[in-house]
């Protein structure tokens, strides 16, 4: 029998939230793999068809990308731990969902509360990807989570594709109404990536694709 496709990830994933905890926590406390394990699971749930452990590998892979020799990365990869934890397509509140789970668990493990409050904040601005400027942790976590916008155009329609899939108890009509107005905000940003390296990777295929799928949205209207 073939592997579970997130299978590998999932083993590789739990070895990056061991490390990640043991560089973020000042002392000891608790093992942190039953904690990974339960998140693994969370991003495993069968609603998620875009919103999967292949998602939180890539937000990880992108932070890394992106922060470069930049020290104090790990708040920005604590909150993509947790910033899709919850989600549940039906429901509007999973950002603070997601924060609230984070800040009970990390206060278990035994971070400071300092640390637990910046990880929460970080995941709360997962709701509009709008860090104030000079939000170096926000800035870096929101551009990415963004990064699939700025893939090629078949990646981009794998993603959308995806997000239709989790949203397939919505009418078509209604779909293509929500849609477009979550990309039409996107596009309204200021700027859609605000470090260095969002901007040169992603900012202009981004707004390419953005403007593809409402085009697409609106002929199909």
């Amino acid at each position: 029998m073939d592997a579970h496709p997130d299978a590998e990830p999932a083993a590789g994933l739990l070895r990056q939230w061991v490390e990640l905890i043991g560089r973020v926590r000042p002392g000891p406390g608790p093992e942190p793999e039953a904690y990974g394990e339960q998140l693994v699971r969370r991003w495993g749930e069968p609603q998620r068809r875009y919103h999967t452990l292949r998602h939180l590998d890539a937000v990880l892979r992108a932070v890394d990308a992106l922060a470069g020799s930049r020290t104090g990365a790990d708040a920005a990869r604590l909150a993509a731990w947790f910033h899709d934890a919850v989600y549940a397509p039906d429901r509007s509140e999973n950002e603070e969902r997601s924060a609230r789970l984070a800040e009970r668990v990390l206060t278990e493990l035994g971070l400071p509360p300092g640390a637990v409050g910046e990880c929460a904040r970080l995941v709360r601005l997962t709701v509009d990807h709008d860090p104030r400027p000079g939000d170096a942790n926000g800035e870096l976590l929101c551009d990415a989570d963004l990064a699939v916008l700025g893939g090629s155009p078949e990646a981009y329609a794998a993603y959308a594709a995806a997000v239709r899939e989790e949203y397939a108890f919505v009418p078509d009509p209604d779909f293509r109404i929500g849609r477009t107005a979550v990309l039409r905000q996107l596009l309204a940003l200021p700027r859609l990536f605000r470090t260095p390296g969002g901007i040169a990777a992603y900012q202009d295929q981004a707004r390419a694709n953005l403007a593809a799928e409402i085009a697409e949205l609106e002929r199909t209207g």
